[in-house]
């Protein structure tokens, strides 16, 4: 069920570009995804603090959707939080990113979800640095590093 072309920033180009969504099946994705990934970006999971492979990166470089290849986050914005999990004070851009409220497990808390396929990435909190004051608290296995300079 396609709704249309939709808004995402591509930091190769620059720019907001008009992109289809990154529609799948559950079983496409199963097929095509490893299953930690599958775990948590469909299955809304979350993996162990301080196993992730980016809790503790630092390269430099662009953090995309492990589905879709949106770019999502940039390693700039990135900040040791001290949780486990990769921490970013913003994402690339408002486009690439949706909310949505998540009341699991007796909580109140607010999802962060891939705007063009809809992968759970994790939740943000108001408690990260200046100057957003904001912690994208991110799972690494929703989330692939493409490094700047390396082809």
């Amino acid at each position: 069920m396609t709704l249309g072309k939709i808004p995402i920033y591509s930091s190769a180009t620059g720019k907001v570009e008009l992109v289809e969504p990154f529609e799948k099946t559950e079983a496409e994705w199963r097929s095509i995804l490893p299953p930690q990934t599958f775990e948590v970006a469909r299955g809304k999971g979350t993996e162990p603090a301080f196993t992730g492979a980016y809790h503790n990166t630092h390269d430099d470089g662009i953090y995309q959707c492990a589905c879709c290849g949106t770019d999502l986050f940039d390693s700039k914005d990135k900040f040791e939080s001290g949780t486990g999990w990769p921490s970013f004070t913003a994402p690339i851009s408002k486009e690439n990113v949706k909310t949505h409220e998540d009341r699991s497990f007796g909580m109140s808390r607010v999802e962060i979800l891939c705007a063009r396929c809809g992968a759970h990435l994790g939740h943000v909190f108001n408690d990260g640095p200046a100057p957003t004051h904001m912690r994208y608290c991110m799972n690494s296995a929703s989330l692939k590093l493409v490094k700047r300079g390396v082809k």
